[in-house]
């Protein structure tokens, strides 16, 4: 193995010297200028107005902040107060029930899709068939009201349930019952059908 000797730089301590020079080398980044340390800033500590918390100030002071935080909620709250048509929360609420299914919540979804919802101001009002349908939809019903108070942008949104026992569910299965409810719906569509022969 070879040896090889290097020379380590002396450093010399000059106690009131402004610079440090490196023994060893001429170059000029190896001279560094070194300056005193500035004093850190005392930290104004808030001085005590020597005033007990159950004094009669600091209890007026105390409902000052609150009736001010007070404030603050009623001008955030009105201003998450916009209006909607019921297009508007029918297009959320069949978007909703989509998601309902693509989750794999069918109970949920067919309960939002039986009928549409109405709108009474900022109040939505569902009609189901039964008291158990009402116990299934109502297990899903904070996260329906929040998903429609964020995507109608109106916090003041309430749904109510009423369980109508003479609701008309029957489901159309089969073609011929799918064309019966639709003539219900649009009797046109039985003089079409004739017009122009055509099979349902």
């Amino acid at each position: 193995m070879l040896g090889i000797a290097v020379d380590a730089p002396e450093i010399l301590d000059i106690p009131q010297a402004e610079t440090i020079v490196v023994v060893g080398s001429d170059s000029p980044e190896n001279t560094a200028a070194v300056s005193e340390p500035e004093p850190i800033p005392k930290q104004e500590t808030p001085e005590r107005t020597g005033v007990s918390a159950f004094s009669l100030s600091a209890i007026r002071a105390k409902k000052e902040i609150e009736q001010q935080q007070k404030d603050r909620v009623i001008e955030q709250r009105a201003a998450l107060v916009e209006d909607f048509s019921e297009t508007d929360m029918l297009i959320q609420w069949n978007k909703y029930a989509q998601r309902m299914s693509d989750k794999g919540q069918k109970i949920m979804e067919s309960l939002m899709l039986l009928q549409d919802p109405k709108l009474e101001g900022y109040t939505v009002i569902h009609e189901l068939p039964n008291e158990s349908a009402k116990i299934d939809f109502e297990s899903g019903l904070h996260d329906l009201t929040g998903y429609l108070r964020g995507k109608l942008h109106n916090h003041d949104i309430a749904i109510k349930l009423i369980v109508n026992e003479s609701i008309d569910n029957r489901m159309a299965f089969t073609p011929q019952d799918r064309y019966n409810r639709l003539t219900q719906i649009n009797p046109a569509l039985d003089a079409l059908r004739r017009t122009f022969d055509l099979d349902f």
